[in-house]
């Protein structure tokens, strides 16, 4: 296992850890999460059903899962990113994406690093059976994390770590060796509630049970189609992804800026006049998130949260220049779905003090 440690150190990970494969326990939570209707549009999540907790069906031969941590926060970011966070929040007429977006697309990034730590591991013991994953496949991943002692599952159903909050992504190998494995921490959430408090949406409806049909992630990454006329208002200037439930959690004080180039904040997405993002070709949206996580949700999808956010900013007055005139050059675009948020955005008015 040190020898494991040392090595992914070396390719940047800032823990490695290994879980059995029997999940069995974890079953009948997963079952009431899609019976409960959670998972929202997320229909492959019901489809694999509970493939996601037997990870030697999902690779026959499967033993051992070796479990990987990366931390993401670009190099030199401040001790007090959360409030800078946070206060991005309140400039309305610019748009906010979640951290973890900012730099490289992860799974480009974890998955080198996963099959260069397989690679090491079959030179040094010989033909290995195995399959990486990083949010690539149905995986309990932070199950499998917990499981192996790469932290605990916070409130907010997030992985956390005592020395480095939740500020990381996480990998799996699946692996045909018996590895020993790695012991599990205790939580240490106690009776702190500020996830799910500071949630806008309030997506966490329990304490370790989200709701994705309401989390602001979900719906500006994952869903596909109209995002409910209610809770855009909720989203702000949230563009892509969301940071809240994290920026706000005490342990993430301990977060630890990754050494790896690959997660440095690529400039000119975050933090953008709404403007100017509305303004966005589709060929300009594939030039500038070239390699970056935010090329998957699309040009046409992309426009929609913006669009959103430049409702809100109108609403919250005053009304930022130049604003109302890009979303009218996107009234008539040939998308329904941009129409849709675009029409909404232009209806949008400040609100009357009460």
């Amino acid at each position: 296992m040190a020898q494991l440690q040392a090595w992914g150190q070396e390719l940047g990970f800032s823990q490695i850890g290994v879980a059995g494969v029997d999940l069995s326990s974890a079953e009948p939570g997963l079952l009431a999460w899609l019976e409960a209707g959670f998972h929202g549009s997320m229909a492959y999540m019901h489809r694999h059903g509970l493939a996601r907790a037997r990870p030697a069906e999902l690779l026959p031969g499967t033993l051992s899962v070796i479990t990987a941590r990366m931390d993401y926060l670009p190099a030199g970011t401040s001790p007090d990113w959360p409030e800078q966070e946070m206060a991005r929040l309140q400039a309305p007429h610019t748009g906010t994406v979640a951290l973890y977006a900012r730099g490289r697309d992860y799974h480009k990034v974890l998955r080198r690093g996963l099959q260069s730590l397989a690679d090491r591991l079959a030179a040094h013991l010989g033909p290995l059976g195995h399959r990486v994953f990083t949010d690539s496949a149905p995986v309990l991943e932070a199950e499998l994390a917990t499981r192996s002692g790469l932290g605990w599952r916070g409130k907010h159903t997030l992985v956390l770590h005592r020395e480095a909050g939740s500020m990381f992504f996480l990998g799996e190998i699946f692996v045909d060796l018996a590895l020993a494995p790695t012991a599990p921490v205790q939580p240490h959430c106690g009776t702190c509630s500020a996830c799910i408090s500071v949630c806008p949406t309030q997506a966490i409806v329990a304490p370790y049970q989200l709701d994705a049909r309401r989390c602001i992630s979900y719906l500006t990454i994952e869903h596909a189609g109209p995002i409910d006329e209610a809770l855009r208002p909720l989203l702000g200037n949230r563009i892509y992804g969301c940071d809240d439930c994290q920026s706000i959690c005490p342990w993430n004080k301990y977060a630890r800026p990754s050494t790896l180039a690959d997660f440095a904040a690529r400039p000119g997405l975050n933090g953008q006049p709404l403007a100017a993002l509305l303004d966005w070709s589709e060929a300009e949206f594939l030039s500038r998130t070239e390699g970056s996580a935010i090329r998957r949700i699309g040009h046409v999808r992309w426009l929609r949260n913006v669009a959103v956010a430049a409702g809100n900013a109108l609403r919250s007055g005053p009304e930022p220049e130049g604003l109302r005139a890009a979303l009218q050059r996107q009234s008539q675009h040939r998308e329904a779905l941009v129409r849709e948020h675009v029409a909404w955005a232009l209806a949008q008015t400040p609100s009357l003090p009460s």
